[in-house]
């Protein structure tokens, strides 16, 4: 299996692998948006950036569902030698790490899971239906990814979102391949791994945002509420896109946790 791409800083024996949300890339984690992989690597973590299969510089790999993200994260881990791996999820790259969690946790030591959720919708499909409209609308108009992120782009930071964050969100989900973005939301319209929360046994982070309205704090709290021993933060001056939005106070509460759970020796 060919092992997606990837960008790699630091050089510890504790890798972090950054899984970034529909409509990122590994690009969200570098010093032009979050500059998390940099803070990591320069506190003694190997950061590890992930283009899941179809983004960036990935190629699709097989049928495009969330089986196909898990397998390209196992290749990743199966090529760095590291003696411990956390997984990092935002958004989609979080309901990415459930997956992967439920299916197989071996090689999996914590979990850092940021503006996301354990199921996608509701049991009757109505809600599913709507977000998939609203979202392939811009689409489907001809519109584009550019004209997409113009059009949702309003919605999914918070209020305090600098200019220069809102560009940076905006230049990422541009760049995503528009079938790329297309399979990607009908890979998470089943998603639901709710009944597999009470199995994590892993050291487990739930970072929401205050003005997140996809996955609002209070979802986050039910979600950290069937996670044994888990922790729940809430950054008080973001919406979807924490990372962008506030790096600072994100990148803290990151490093606060790992260097609590997985000191470096």
């Amino acid at each position: 299996m060919k092992v997606p791409a990837t960008t790699v800083q630091g050089r510890g024996d504790t890798a972090v692998l950054l899984l970034h949300g529909i409509g990122g890339g590994r690009s969200i984690w570098d010093d032009a948006a979050s500059g998390t992989a940099r803070v990591l690597a320069e506190a003694g973590y190997r950061a590890v950036a992930v283009d899941l299969p179809g983004y960036g510089d990935s190629a699709a790999m097989g049928a495009p569902d969330l089986a196909a993200m898990v397998a390209g994260v196992r290749a990743v881990m199966a090529v760095i030698a590291v003696r411990r791996v956390v997984l990092l999820g935002h958004s989609m790259g979080g309901m990415v790490a459930q997956e992967l969690l439920a299916r197989d946790p071996a090689g999996v030591d914590g979990l850092v899971l940021t503006c996301t959720t354990a199921s996608f919708g509701q049991a009757d499909g109505s809600w599913q239906a709507a977000f998939l409209a609203e979202r392939l609308a811009p689409l489907d108009a001809g519109l584009g990814m550019a004209g997409m992120a113009d059009r949702l782009l309003p919605g999914l930071v918070g209020p305090a979102a600098s200019p220069e964050a809102r560009a940076q969100a905006r230049a990422v989900m541009a760049r995503v391949p528009e079938a790329s973005y297309r399979a990607a939301l009908q890979a998470i319209a089943g998603f639901d791994r709710r009944a597999a929360l009470a199995a994590i046994r892993v050291p487990t982070l739930l970072l929401a945002a205050a003005h997140d309205r996809t996955a609002p704090p209070q979802v986050m709290q039910r979600l950290a509420a069937r996670i044994t021993g888990s922790e729940f933060a809430c950054l008080p001056d973001a919406g979807h896109i924490a990372n962008v939005e506030a790096p600072a106070a994100f990148n803290v509460a990151v490093l606060n946790f790992l260097q609590r759970h997985f000191p470096l020796a």
